[in-house]
C-alpha cells in the first residue's frame, strides 16, 4: 500500500515532521509512506495552473498514484499553516487529485488542544475538494503536549499511550484505503 505523507511544517525539526517520519518506520510493514515535499512547491498562481512547474508535476502525481493520503498539520493562528494551504491549492486545480482519495489527518502540537482547530479547517477544506476523509468519530490523532511524547535525541514518538491510539486509527484507515477501492 502506497500513501503519501503531506507535512504542513517545512521546519526540520517540527513535531509535525517528527510524527511523519514516526509512522514512516513504525508502519513500514503495512504501508510505504513517502513524504512530499511541498517546500519546492511555488505560490499557487492561476496562470500557471495548466502548466506549473515540474515539482507541482511531480507533487501531484504523487497523490495521484498513491493510495492514500496523510496529512499531518500543527496548528498556526488556529488554522492550517499557508504552506499546507498553497500545496492543497496546488493539488485542487485541474487534475483535482483529491477527488475520491482516501486521507487521514493527523497533528501535533504543544499545547493541551493538540491540532483541533487545524484539522476542523483542514477536513472543511478536503471535504469540499471531494476527498474520502477517515471520519473523525474516534480517529482524531490530536497529539498535544509534544515536549512530553517524542524523544529529543531520535525524534521518534515514544509515549506508548498516544503510540497505541495511533497505531489503531492507522488500522481503521487501512480498512478505509480498502473499503475506498
Amino acid at each position: 500500500m502506497n500513501i503519501v505523507t503531506i507535512v504542513g511544517s517545512i521546519r526540520k525539526e517540527s513535531y509535525n515532521m517528527q510524527l511523519a517520519k514516526t509512522m514512516q518506520e513504525r508502519y513500514k510493514e503495512k504501508m510505504n509512506i513517502e513524504i512530499a515535499d511541498i517546500r519546492s512547491l511555488p505560490h499557487y498562481d492561476q496562470d500557471e495552473e495548466n502548466n506549473p512547474p515540474k515539482s507541482v508535476k511531480e507533487f501531484k502525481e504523487s497523490i495521484a498514484n498513491a493510495d492514500g493520503v496523510i496529512i499531518i498539520t500543527p496548528e498556526y493562528n488556529w488554522s492550517i499553516p499557508g504552506v499546507l494551504k498553497n500545496a492543497i491549492d496546488w493539488a485542487s486545480r485541474v487534475e483535482k487529485v483529491f477527488i475520491g482519495k482516501p486521507v487521514m489527518a493527523a497533528g501535533v502540537s504543544i499545547g493541551m488542544a493538540g491540532t483541533l482547530r487545524a484539522q476542523l479547517h483542514l477536513r472543511e477544506i478536503l471535504t469540499g475538494l471531494q476527498a474520502k476523509l477517515l471520519p473523525p468519530s474516534g480517529n482524531e490523532v490530536l497529539i498535544n503536549f509534544a515536549s512530553q511524547k517524542f524523544d529529543e535525541q531520535s525524534g521518534q514518538l515514544v509515549d506508548d499511550m498516544t503510540l497505541g491510539f495511533l497505531d489503531g486509527v492507522v488500522d481503521k484507515f487501512v480498512d478505509h484505503i480498502k473499503a475506498s477501492n
